[in-house]
């Protein structure tokens, strides 16, 4: 995670809104059995897909170009800090290509640092369901969690991330933080 945590975010500190960049280079392992979900990976019924296959917000026409440069331009406006307008055209690509693991991890950051948590909690939950050792979208899907008020998703979650690659700091500062949280809840 890149930036300032905000206030009540990991470690209590006050600064900007905590931004999810992109994953740290190097590979998990040490999952338990099931990845530490519950029965059908914590998605609701579908696999969090929307009913529609996930069809863009608002019924929108599909921008030109294919599903690749839907992809890389929403990646690149994610890079510039445009993460609204990301989610907006990574949408597009997800409901295009919706077992692309790349295109749900971009939509997924692109959604968090939109503020679009619940979204985030989605997408990245999604990723976990398919690849349980994903250290960063068990990350992402413990900071969305907090973000909606599950703590004790956030931890769990958290907890497998900082398993997995407990030479980044800063899971360990966002599992300590959400351990704070909810045992002040």
């Amino acid at each position: 995670m890149s930036g300032g945590e905000a206030e009540g975010g990991p470690g209590g500190r006050s600064g900007p809104e905590p931004v999810i960049g992109p994953p740290e280079p190097g590979g998990a392992v040490g999952v338990p059995p099931g990845g530490g979900l519950p029965p059908g990976g914590g998605l609701p019924p579908g696999g969090g897909v929307p009913p529609d296959g996930g069809a863009p917000r608002g019924g929108s026409v599909p921008p030109g170009g294919e599903v690749y440069d839907w992809y890389t331009r929403g990646v690149a406006l994610l890079d510039r800090g445009n993460a609204n307008a990301a989610a907006q055209l990574l949408s597009h690509a997800a409901a295009a290509e919706p077992a692309a693991r790349s295109v749900r991890e971009a939509l997924a950051r692109a959604q968090f640092d939109a503020g679009e948590y619940s979204a985030a909690r989605e997408s990245f939950a999604w990723i976990v369901a398919h690849d349980p050792a994903d250290d960063y979208a068990q990350y992402g899907l413990g900071l969305s969690a907090r973000k909606v008020g599950d703590l004790a998703s956030a931890v769990e979650h958290l907890a497998l991330a900082v398993a997995m690659r407990p030479d980044l700091r800063h899971y360990g500062q966002a599992l300590r933080g959400a351990r704070a949280a909810l045992n002040q809840a």
